[in-house]
């Protein structure tokens, strides 16, 4: 009994292992910014380097045991703590991770910096320290406040899914927020081009409610069609009436209102089920020029009388 506890424990923790591992596939680094010297701060009030990863699925992601690095030939040269709650990243948001060399800082410092003017390769690798997630190469071309960042988060392997960014009118550097800042909707727009009355959207809704009506109608049906056949094969049990040896015409129907009525009637006359009033009550009337309800001299007790 034993070993097949120890067993099905061991299945559990691999399943849970295998499937937070397949989660962790989807992690993105998102957007870079080597020289850092008048945007984003950290929560010191400093410039620098920020890294930003982006969770790519819809479920939410716990980063912690990660590795963060800038070297392909050490892979675990930054762990991400464990016991941080800010480590989970809420599903298709992002996390900013500071390169300044000074993890003492706290759980998003990484213990490596970036260098301006040259190529930096950064890589995240799973808990193993083996597998490699993503990674990228940060062009020596980067200019000083300007970012390497995805045109569409987590979308997209190589450069052409990358591009350099700067604060324009056109351009926006965007950490801890989405790449591509979406103000209108496609879809809605053009409903709203070919539907400028509404009708069509006042069709649809009615469409909707009264389906949802119909099915809920067919659902009850089918719940007291399913409740009366239990009830009559209830009935025949107590008979003694075996259910395969009756035709379906043949079997009887549950109980009507006048037989159920007739049955409590009965009950009622033979077990008379009425409370019997037998207590006497007694009311002494006080003896008080006033009652108020909140007056201690009720709860005192009166002295004996000789």
């Amino acid at each position: 009994m034993k070993k097949k506890l120890l067993i099905l424990l061991v299945a559990v923790v691999a399943c849970c292992a295998v499937s937070n591992a397949q989660g962790r596939r989807g992690l993105r680094i998102n957007e870079i910014m080597v020289q850092n010297d008048s945007n984003y701060v950290d929560d010191y009030g400093r410039h620098g380097a920020w890294i930003e990863l982006f969770n790519s699925t819809y479920a939410p992601m716990e980063i912690s045991s990660v590795f963060i690095t800038n070297d392909s030939l050490q892979p675990k040269k930054y762990p991400v703590p464990l016991g941080d709650v800010n480590t989970e990243i809420p599903p298709r948001q992002h996390i900013i991770f500071w390169a300044d060399s000074e993890p003492s800082k706290g759980t998003f410092h990484l213990s490596f910096s970036l260098t301006p003017g040259q190529d930096n390769w950064i890589g995240v690798y799973d808990a193993n320290g083996i597998t490699l997630i993503d990674s990228i190469t940060v062009p020596a071309s980067l200019l000083p406040n300007t970012t390497y960042a995805r045109i569409l988060d987590g979308i997209g392997t190589g450069h052409n899914a990358w591009e350099v960014r700067q604060v324009t009118e056109e351009s926006y550097i965007t950490p801890s927020s989405a790449n591509r800042i979406v103000d209108t909707n496609r879809k809605v727009d053009r409903f709203a081009e070919e539907d400028a009355n509404g009708f069509g959207l006042t069709i649809m809704a009615m469409c909707i409610v009264f389906s949802a009506l119909l099915l809920l109608s067919l659902s009850f049906y089918a719940i007291n069609r399913i409740g009366a056949r239990i009830s009559s094969r209830n009935k025949m049990r107590s008979q003694g009436v075996d259910i395969k040896t009756v035709s379906k015409e043949e079997r009887p129907d549950h109980d009507s209102g006048e037989e159920i009525a007739a049955i409590v009637m009965a009950l009622n006359e033979h077990i008379n089920a009425h409370d019997l009033e037998s207590t006497i009550l007694t009311i002494n009337k006080v003896r008080k020029s006033y009652s108020p309800w909140s007056s201690k001299i009720y709860g005192l007790r009166e002295l004996p009388r000789r």
